[in-house]
């Protein structure tokens, strides 16, 4: 483990001097990607340096051990050895798992997109509890919410919507919540009392910039027309709404919630970045997939990960065989537990990979 420490203190150093070179400052693509890799880096060389200096009191205090005479002295060498051995084995169980490679979208922000299934106008009302669900959230992550276009549904809800998040390793969160989310209520439309099961996916891509996908001018078609909908005397009056359509992959944007056709504009340039980010991203999700067992939907919209069973209050997710009773809690907001429990699930397949390894 030490040696493995060591190379990535000296690539750390490495980074750090390349960072000074003219050549790199001026080449601000590459600059950013070496900064992204320093900073990355930083968490495991400081772990580095504390186990380093453990592993070197450890040596001292067995040192003392073999030339002290004094019992009194050494009685405070062995209650020392035994916590800096301790400590030590604690240190490498931590170490072991910050040397897991890291998803390397996992520190971007993230673009959100729910659009309601099976199930008629609950499914709509469902993807509408799944949005306040994730606003809830990141407002106690303190993560900000941009919303970039929405359908909404006729009774209520949204047939479809998308936004953004922004804020620190947002990604690295919201990836697992990729997936069909399955509600079983009795609808309010419902006038025998029974269950309904209804369903909304939800599609969480790592949000691509200029740097990831490089777009030309020439391969995109715009169009603009009137807006429809709610949004005041501008609706049929002015051409703000937005359409790109990517010519190569006939990938078509629309957006039209902004009065400005140009807000309308950069906000369809972001979607469709991040749409043509997640071909190539969806190819790294199913190389994963295929070597390991992954917390992590391969793209893969029919996937069913969680049931929200509101007549028991206890949500599901499938994927680790888990089962909550505080469902109002988690649509209020409180999805950090499941989170954490699929990405403590996500990095001990990883462990285990790397020690088969």
């Amino acid at each position: 483990m030490i040696d493995k420490l060591e190379g990535i203190y000296n690539r750390w150093r490495e980074i750090g001097e390349q960072m000074t070179h003219p050549d790199v400052m001026s080449n601000m693509k590459r600059y950013i990607k070496l900064n992204k890799d320093y900073k990355a880096l930083q968490p495991i060389v400081d772990a580095y340096k504390e186990y380093a200096n453990v592993l070197a009191n450890i040596d001292s205090t067995k040192a003392v051990l073999k030339t002290e005479k004094d019992e009194e002295f050494r009685e405070m060498a062995k209650l020392e050895l035994t916590e800096l051995l301790e400590k030590r084995d604690k240190m490498e169980e931590d170490i072991r798992f910050m040397l897991i490679p890291e998803d390397p979208q996992d520190d971007k922000n993230a673009m959100v997109e729910i659009r309601a299934g099976a199930g008629g106008d609950e499914a709509s009302i469902f993807a509408g509890d799944l949005y306040r669900m994730y606003v809830k959230f990141c407002e106690i992550k303190k993560w900000k919410v941009e919303e970039v276009s929405l359908t909404e549904g006729t009774v209520g809800g949204f047939k479809e919507i998308i936004f953004e998040i922004s804020g620190d390793n947002v990604y690295g969160q919201m990836k697992y919540e990729s997936g069909v989310h399955r509600v079983q209520r009795v609808p309010k439309t419902e006038t025998q009392g029974r269950v309904h099961t209804s369903a909304a996916s939800v599609v969480v891509l790592p949000e691509a910039d200029e740097f990831d996908i490089e777009l030309k001018q020439e391969d995109i078609r715009r169009d603009t027309y009137c807006s429809s909908g709610p949004g005041g005397q501008s609706v049929n009056t002015t051409y703000s709404a937005v359409r790109l359509t990517h010519i190569p992959t006939n990938t078509v944007v629309t957006c039209q919630d902004q009065k400005s056709q140009l807000k309308n504009h950069d906000k369809a340039m972001k979607v469709l970045r991040t749409r043509l980010y997640e071909m190539e991203y969806k190819k790294y999700l199913d190389e994963i997939s295929s070597q390991r067992k992954t917390m992590v939907s391969s793209g893969d919209r029919s996937a069913k990960i969680r049931t929200y069973n509101w007549p028991q209050g206890r949500v599901t997710d499938h994927r680790i065989t888990l089962t909550l009773y505080n469902l109002q809690e988690i649509i209020n907001g409180n999805v950090q537990e499941l989170i954490d429990k699929l990405q403590l699930a996500e990095n001990a397949e990883r462990l285990k990979q790397e020690l088969d390894n």
